[in-house]
Order: structure tokens, then C-alpha cells, then sequence
């Protein structure tokens, strides 16, 4: 009888792989998959064989959900290379172990302990209880909002587009909203012109907000959301932490765009269309990567808000990269108690687990650290791009953005291949990567003497 969660992590760990590992192979596999796919001949547009290196990194953005891109999605891949992408991408915004389960409930195989196990980490569920049920749940949600999505979305396209290419056009950008992916196939209208053709458009732009929010929100907020309707007091600590800040930034964010891109992005629009854009993008930065401005031409304060929350990210255990709202939310109710000369870290009349700031500074520092190997690594060996565009695309990357000022396409091999390794790091997470490689955690009653040291 497993008795507290230790005891079950470590009974996990000695029966094969842990889920570290499991998630790491199981999206490099997916990953290897989809590049051999797109480098075939039926995948280009115009019958050409698509080099190893942009296939990779195509691949490995589609799968990390992210969307930065070396070519123009509809203009260079053809009808079976944008439908790949649209499955790599289903795959990557909902889990390489949802997919497992799912396929294992659908052929009525048993889900063992150590299945369970992974699966509970892979949702970021706090419980192992009833996580199969979870797991179905989320299939069914998924379908639900995206099929409401595509719905909503193929009002605007069927009467622009068509029958068929609107209903087509309508469930890829709903599959890639929900999922935060950021890849589009409006190339028609502009080549990487993202969703600047609808800028204006209140059907659109508002279907999209909901459906990145609700991707980014996290499954365990879903669920929390279901059972106890909009009592708010009867919520989980996680989800109102989730929810507050998903709030606050995105008003916050965008009461700022409103105000800084007055005289740059925002100018000759109407007032409601300035609302709408700068709504548009509070909350595209958060992992979601659509564009409905040029970004290059954005202000240098709204670009330092872009990085802030190309950082932040999305909830745990969604669709969404980035370090988390709760991580960063842990870390300034840790520093306020500091402040305060409070011994303990308390939120909405809830303690704080004791270990759960360790935990935050090793997912921040983790991030930053390959954040700067990655801005130093590629400003070396591409002088003639500039630190600050640098800066912004490693951002996007490690954070599952796929926001660019458009410097993707200048990017020489060496450089693809760093932010593919990055766009792969934040979707299975910086740490969980660095997990792949390292022993299971052993636990000692031996513990070294403690000693001062000065910090501040």
C-alpha cells in the first residue's frame, strides 16, 4: 500500500522510466516523425523535397505548440503537409501521455499504476484518483471547444472563402488557438501576415480570445470550473490563484497596449477597434503567438511587456508554455511575506507548501539561464541580427509564444536548430528536460551542517 506521494514516486521510478523521460523521448519521437513526413515531396506545395533543417524545426514547432515558422504555412506546404501540422500540433497542445490514454481507453486496455502516475503529472493533477475520468474529460472538452470554435470562426470564413476552404480554414486556426500554436493560413492575404487581415474583425478576434483562453487556463481549472460552477469561494487555492492572474494580466496588459501604442501600431484605428487590438494583444503574448499588428513596429515599452508575458505564460497543466502563472505568482507572495517579516507564505487564507518555492526558483532560473546561453550562443554566430530582436525570438521560443519581429527566416542552421531546442525545453518544461538526464531523487537522512552566508 503506497501511503503518501514519496512512497509513490518512488515505487514509480523503480518500474521503468520516469515521466520526465517518458514525455522527453515520446515528443522527440512525434517530433521525428512529423520532420521525415514534411521533408517528403507531397508535403511542399510545389512537389520539392524540404530540407532536414526547416523540417525539424517546423516540426518541432508545430508539436511544442508554438508557431514560429521558416516558411509561409499555406504558401509553401501543401493540403497534406498543413493537415501534418495540424495533428502534430492536436498532439502537442494535448499531451504526448493524453494521447496514450486515450488510444488505451479506446481499445479497452488497462491503465497500470505507473500510467497513472505519469498521467497525473502530465495534467498537472494533485491527485491520482479518478485521473483516467480526467483524462476523458479533457478529450471531450477539447472537441467541444474546438468544434465551437471552428463553428463561430466559419460564420466570417464560409462567406469569404467558400464552403470548403472556410470550413477547412475554420477548425486549423480554432485546433491552433485552443492549442496556443500560433500557426495561421492566411499566407493568401500576405505572406507571415498572421491574422492582420481580420484586425478589425469583432467575430474573429473575440472568437480567438476565448478559445486562447480557454487553452491556457488549464485543465484543472476546467474541471474545478465544472463542479463548482462560479462559486468562487468554494474553489481550489490553484484555481483562484489561475484565475486572478489570468484576469488581471489580461486587462492590466491591455489597459497598457491601449495607452503605449496610441501613436505606433493602435494609430488611424477606431476606439472600439483600438479596444478590441489591444485586448488582442494582452493575451496572444501568453503563448497563443497570433499577431494582429506588425510586431517590429511596436513600441520598445510594449516590447518589454511582450517579453514579460511571453515569460509568465499560461496556467499549468494547459495548452500554454511559458514559467506559469502560479510559478511567478509564488514568487512575489514569497517575497511580500518577506517583506512583512511573515514566516510563511499565505494566499486567500491558505498556507503555502514549504517546498513550493524551491520549485519556482528552479523553474525561473532554469528558463533565464538558457534564455542568456541562447541570446549569447546566437548573437556570436549571427553579428548582423540585432540583441534586441534576438532577445524577443528566444523569448517566444522557450515560452511556446511564436511571436517574431521577423527574423526567423534570417536564422542560419545553427541558430534553428538552438530554438528549436528551446521551443522543445518549454514544452516538456526546462526542468522536466533537465530531469531526463539525471538519476531518481534520492532521499538521506543525512544532512551536511548549516552555515551563514550574506546575500542583499
Amino acid at each position: 500500500m503506497i501511503k503518501n506521494k514519496r512512497a509513490e514516486k518512488e515505487f514509480v521510478s523503480r518500474r521503468g522510466l520516469t515521466y520526465s523521460q517518458m514525455a522527453g523521448f515520446g515528443f522527440l519521437c512525434i517530433i521525428l516523425v512529423g520532420t521525415f513526413l514534411l521533408m517528403l515531396p507531397v508535403s511542399s506545395r510545389d512537389g520539392t523535397v524540404t530540407n532536414f533543417t526547416d523540417a525539424f524545426f517546423t516540426a518541432t514547432s508545430a508539436t511544442c505548440v508554438t508557431g514560429l515558422v521558416v516558411y509561409d504555412t499555406y504558401l509553401h506546404w501543401s493540403l497534406f503537409g498543413q493537415i501534418l501540422i495540424i495533428l502534430l500540433i492536436q498532439i502537442g497542445g494535448l499531451g504526448f501521455m493524453t494521447i496514450v490514454t486515450m488510444f488505451s481507453v479506446i481499445a479497452r486496455k488497462k491503465i497500470g499504476l505507473r500510467a497513472r502516475s505519469m498521467l497525473q503529472e502530465s495534467v498537472n493533477q494533485q491527485q491520482m484518483r479518478g485521473i483516467v475520468k480526467m483524462i476523458k474529460k479533457i478529450v471531450i472538452g477539447t472537441a467541444f471547444f474546438e468544434g465551437m470554435g471552428a463553428f463561430l470562426l466559419s460564420l466570417k470564413f464560409i462567406p469569404k472563402m467558400g464552403w470548403t476552404e472556410g470550413i477547412y480554414n475554420s477548425v486549423f486556426l480554432s485546433i491552433s488557438a485552443f492549442c496556443n500554436a500560433g500557426f495561421d493560413l492566411n499566407g493568401k492575404y500576405g505572406e507571415y501576415s498572421s491574422l492582420v487581415e481580420f484586425q478589425d474583425d469583432v467575430l474573429v478576434l473575440v472568437t480567438l480570445i476565448f478559445l486562447i483562453l480557454i487553452g491556457s487556463i488549464g485543465f484543472f481549472v476546467w474541471d474545478d470550473i465544472r463542479t463548482n460552477k462560479l462559486n468562487f469561494r468554494r474553489y481550489r487555492l490553484h484555481t483562484k490563484l489561475a484565475l486572478s492572474i489570468t484576469l488581471g494580466l489580461t486587462f492590466a496588459g491591455a489597459l497598457l497596449f491601449f495607452i503605449l501604442e496610441q501613436k505606433d501600431t493602435l494609430e488611424g484605428m477606431s476606439t472600439g477597434n483600438q479596444i478590441l487590438s489591444a485586448f488582442f494583444l494582452s493575451v496572444s503574448p501568453r503563448t497563443a503567438g497570433f499577431n494582429t499588428v506588425d510586431l517590429a513596429e511596436l513600441s520598445p515599452a510594449s516590447k518589454l511587456i511582450h517579453l514579460i508575458y511571453m515569460f509568465i505564460g499560461g496556467n499549468p497543466g494547459s495548452t500554454a508554455g511559458g514559467a506559469k502563472t502560479t510559478t511567478v505568482a509564488i514568487l512575489f507572495i514569497s517575497a511580500w511575506s518577506n517583506i512583512r517579516n511573515h514566516e510563511e507564505c499565505n494566499v486567500f487564507g491558505r498556507r503555502l507548501e514549504s517546498d513550493i518555492l524551491k520549485r519556482a526558483v528552479t523553474i525561473v532560473m532554469t528558463n533565464l539561464t538558457l534564455i542568456i546561453i541562447a541570446v549569447t550562443a546566437i548573437s556570436a554566430v549571427q553579428r548582423e541580427l540585432g540583441i534586441g530582436d534576438i532577445t524577443f525570438e528566444v523569448f517566444s521560443a522557450i515560452d511556446t509564444v511564436g511571436m517574431t519581429t521577423g527574423i526567423t527566416r534570417d536564422f542560419n542552421t545553427f541558430s534553428k536548430f538552438v530554438i528549436a531546442f528551446l521551443m522543445f525545453c518549454g514544452r516538456v518544461g526546462s526542468v522536466s528536460f533537465v530531469l531526463v538526464f539525471a538519476e531518481n531523487k534520492k532521499y538521506s537522512s543525512l544532512k551536511n551542517p548549516i552555515e551563514k552566508i550574506s546575500i542583499g
